[in-house]
């Protein structure tokens, strides 16, 4: 009897730790964005029957509360390293203007980079711009994976659905610094692309017709990169779509009256494109 009891005890408190393990591994492994934390994603005019898909994918500069502030400086955070600053507010004119389905992205480019293939070296960076990331470089694969999952998917996600409808061009919205490695970068806009540059070549002529006094580049200050690179290549280039990146010198839309300018002016310009395209 004294045996059988004892079984009995060993059992429930065998069964009463694997309760509690259970239990403390479900409070520690709280998710990573928190019911106050935004959304990752936002679709406006989702369901316009437009031709086209605009995206913006370093809109943001949020940060999950469980991240803190992934310790940097809301210096960093606030620079070119931590947003494309302007960029959601010209492509938030631009779908307004042309009732184009957008999504936009609204964590920082810090927490994990959604232009990037996922869990690639640039996706999580350890620095940007000389600026080091310590949550970054301490964080672990299955961290990592967490930060995927709960900001890349639901972007993916969301620009998959979007190409569910047939469209003929798709556009992502982006900003740069007018100076990198204390290299000045004088071009006003840039227009990206490897696979489909007579869109570049569109946009950039029906620009230059309006406003000659601007320098308008092809493939600066960037180029498309499998490595470096997700939407175009994932989407535009496979899908065999009229596309390009367009990046715009931060300076020039780091305000309202800027971000409403060039908005106007590219809308016009993919407008004038999309009524050439077959």
């Amino acid at each position: 009897m004294k045996l059988i009891i004892q079984s009995i005890i060993e059992h429930l408190t065998l069964g009463f730790l694997f309760l509690y393990t259970h239990f403390m591994n479900q409070v520690l492994a709280s998710p990573l964005i928190g019911k106050t934390d935004p959304s990752p994603v936002e679709v406006l005019h989702g369901n316009k029957p437009s031709d086209m898909v605009l995206v913006c994918e370093h809109a943001g500069r949020a940060i999950p509360k469980t991240l803190g502030s992934l310790g940097v400086s809301a210096e960093v955070l606030n620079s070119h390293r931590g947003w494309d600053i302007g960029a959601e507010m010209v492509a938030r004119q631009i779908a307004n203007l042309l009732e184009a389905p957008l999504v936009i992205q609204h964590y920082s480019r810090l927490v994990i980079d959604c232009n990037r293939p996922p869990l690639t070296p640039q996706s999580i960076p350890f620095e940007s711009d000389h600026a080091h990331i310590p949550a970054n470089i301490a964080a672990c694969q299955s961290e990592k994976a967490d930060r995927v999952k709960a900001i890349f998917d639901p972007m993916n996600a969301a620009i998959k659905r979007l190409f569910e409808t047939p469209r003929r061009a798709a556009f992502s919205i982006h900003s740069f610094t007018p100076e990198m490695d204390g290299k000045s970068r004088p071009w006003q806009a840039g227009f990206l692309t490897r696979a489909s540059l007579g869109t570049a070549e569109s946009l950039i002529t029906s620009i230059a017709k309006r406003h000659p006094e601007l320098e308008l580049a092809i493939n600066a200050p960037y180029t498309i990169d499998n490595e470096t690179d997700w939407f175009i290549p994932h989407y535009a280039e496979t899908l065999g779509l009229a596309h390009c990146l367009i990046e715009i010198r931060n300076d020039q839309i780091d305000h309202p009256e800027g971000a409403k300018f060039w908005a106007e002016l590219l809308a016009e310009a993919i407008t004038e494109l999309m009524e050439s395209l077959p």
